[in-house]
């Protein structure tokens, strides 16, 4: 067990010292496509997603997908230290990515080398993603085009203390758009298109949505940004804002758009309508696995590649949420230990 916990730190350390922003992965891909091939093991590459199965894969089987992303968001300002080249530390791993979500890969596939020669009941693959941080569609969505025929559940590495989210928020965005006519502020002319937006606006913040779900509660609406204007003594002809909504599962991102764009006079566009909410079933045996462990379950707030695939699914792994996309990041050594003996003793439970 040292050994993986060690080797852990060590790959970890490696990664973080190769950028890997979203839709820039190829560097940190190429690193890790060297570092199975030197142990022998195929892998299938599809962009800068890597996809690795056990040697005795059985198609007659059902497949657990173990999954995280290799891309990380840029740096901001804050950081003390170069994110590339973190100062070293016997407790700590720092840099960029190293939470979110670089503690996960680097369990994950401690522990898929763990289980690697060994059979289960079940399959284990392990998938590492792309373009997750930014919702690209050479990612997951590109990954998930072929393995959903075979990928039966799934474990998703972020960072959650190793809780299991057993349930997950969408994400739907919105930009609206009102339109009036420009005219002179002196003399009262023109349609003004940002009291429009602001009544829009006030109608889109008192509307409730009927159906209430039982894990995530009700959908969430705020909006988060307005613009109009050119200048002080136009009136606007056009004012744009952006709504951003956290769906439950009890609505489809194309049902909410249905019932928002008839309340308001703006033009109301969905950036994407993919990015669903998800929920895994009570009775699945995942849920019953995470039961008999006893580990502690809560619904994310956040969004993951959870919400590009159709299959039951838990979000687990070492390292904390609220660290992420913060400056001067870091894991601590003892959190990726708890997630590699966590993630082990989860499979065998699973078993």
């Amino acid at each position: 067990m040292d050994t993986y916990i060690q080797n852990a730190v060590e790959l970890l350390r490696k990664l973080v010292s190769i950028q890997s922003f979203s839709g820039d992965e190829y560097l940190r891909s190429d690193f890790l496509a060297r570092y199975f091939t030197e142990k022998g093991i195929s892998i299938e590459r599809l962009g800068n997603n890597l996809i690795v199965r056990q040697p005795h894969h059985d198609k007659s089987k059902p497949t657990l997908m173990l999954n995280s992303h290799l891309d990380t968001v840029r740096p901001n300002s804050g950081y003390t230290f170069d994110p590339f080249t973190p100062p070293h530390s016997e407790s700590h791993v720092y840099g960029l990515g190293s939470n979110d979500a670089g503690a996960s890969v680097v369990t994950l596939l401690q522990i898929f080398l763990y289980f690697y020669e060994k059979q289960l009941p079940f399959n284990l693959l392990l998938a590492l993603s792309a373009e997750e941080e930014n919702s690209g569609h050479k990612g997951m969505t590109l990954l998930w085009q072929k393995l959903s025929g075979e990928v039966d559940m799934a474990i998703i590495g972020e960072p959650t203390g190793m809780k299991a989210a057993i349930a997950e928020r969408g994400l739907l965005v919105i930009d609206g758009e009102a339109k009036g006519v420009s005219g002179h502020a002196a003399r009262n002319e023109g349609i003004n298109a940002l009291y429009i937006a602001l009544e829009d606006i006030g109608i889109l913040k008192s509307i409730k949505f009927d159906k209430i779900s039982s894990a995530m509660g009700e959908v969430k609406l705020t909006v988060t940004q307005i613009n109009a204007g050119t200048q002080h003594n136009v009136v606007p002809d056009r004012c744009s804002f952006v709504v951003d909504i956290r769906p439950t599962e009890m609505y489809t991102n194309s049902e909410i758009m249905e019932i928002l764009q008839p309340k308001v006079r703006s033009e109301l566009k969905a950036r994407s309508l993919t990015n669903r909410s998800s929920a895994t079933p009570a009775d699945h045996p995942l849920m019953r696995c995470i039961q008999q462990i006893g580990i502690r379950t809560y619904t994310s707030p956040t969004t993951s590649d959870w919400m590009r695939i159709t299959c039951p699914a838990v979000k687990m792994g070492p390292g904390e949420s609220e660290r992420s996309h913060r400056p001067d990041e870091f894991i601590l050594i003892d959190e990726l230990k708890q997630g590699i003996e966590g993630y082990i003793r989860f499979i065998e439970k699973l078993s």
